[in-house]
């Protein structure tokens, strides 16, 4: 019989979403604050060595005294430092970062990939649109393998990026600047949350959409969303309002 952990982190819907596209044997995280998901990465079975990297010193004195009341110190290793610049190149099969915005979040890539660091697979969770981040996966040769929403203060985007050539089938057939805004795998899958991010979109691009105006390609984008999913802006307006 399993014995249970002596202590285990609780993750929120968005770490267990990350969690959940995670599965490597040294998987390195990014940002990791209190260790809270190598932890759960290690106790699940999801990775067997983790990597984390925290820039500031109290919360890495503090992830530190979680792995030890774990009992994990053999198997995540805690390093202070900036991004990836603490990760040897190949150290890693995969990276995680959260919490972030998405553009800092690629940039933060795009300067490990040009060192040499960043491993094949990203998995991320930005906490703003992740149009930037969709562009720099396409532009630095990653396909968007899979994405979700988690539940929170609004939906957050969780995507997983993989090192590929050639163009990304995700977005094939899709209107292309809708499928960057909004998702191409979430607008094929018709993701249950995808509703409430196109209802958010439209009330705050509709009033301001006048020709000429950045508002309005915002609203474009809306509109070939609702077109390839059939809903109308009816339909947001009562999502709105419900």
């Amino acid at each position: 019989m399993t014995t249970p952990p002596t202590f285990a982190p609780r993750l929120d819907a968005r770490l267990e979403a990350v969690l959940s596209l995670i599965q490597a044997d040294t998987h390195a995280d990014i940002g990791t604050d209190h260790a809270g998901l190598p932890i759960r990465l290690v106790q699940l079975g999801r990775v067997r060595r983790c990597i984390g990297i925290e820039l500031n010193a109290p919360p890495l004195a503090l992830a530190r005294r979680q792995v030890a009341r774990a009992g994990l110190s053999g198997q995540i290793d805690l390093r202070q430092g900036d991004g990836l610049a603490p990760l040897q190149p190949g150290e890693a099969e995969s990276v995680s970062m959260t919490g972030l915005g998405a553009g800092t979040i690629a940039a933060v890539l795009e300067r490990g990939r040009q060192a040499g660091r960043l491993p094949a697979r990203a998995v991320v969770q930005c906490n703003d649109s992740p149009l930037s981040l969709r562009r720099w996966a396409r532009v630095a040769g990653y396909w968007l393998s899979a994405e979700t929403l988690a539940h929170g203060h609004w939906p957050y985007p969780v995507l997983a990026l993989t090192r590929a050539a050639g163009t990304d089938p995700a977005y094939g057939d899709l209107p292309l600047e809708a499928a960057l805004r909004f998702g191409p795998r979430l607008l094929r899958e018709r993701h249950p949350l995808l509703r409430r991010v196109l209802a958010d979109a439209y009330g705050r691009y509709a009033p301001a959409a006048a020709p000429g105006r950045p508002a309005a390609d915002e609203l474009a984008a809306v509109l070939a969303a609702l077109e390839y999913l059939g809903w109308t802006a009816r339909d947001l307006q009562e999502e709105r309002q419900s």
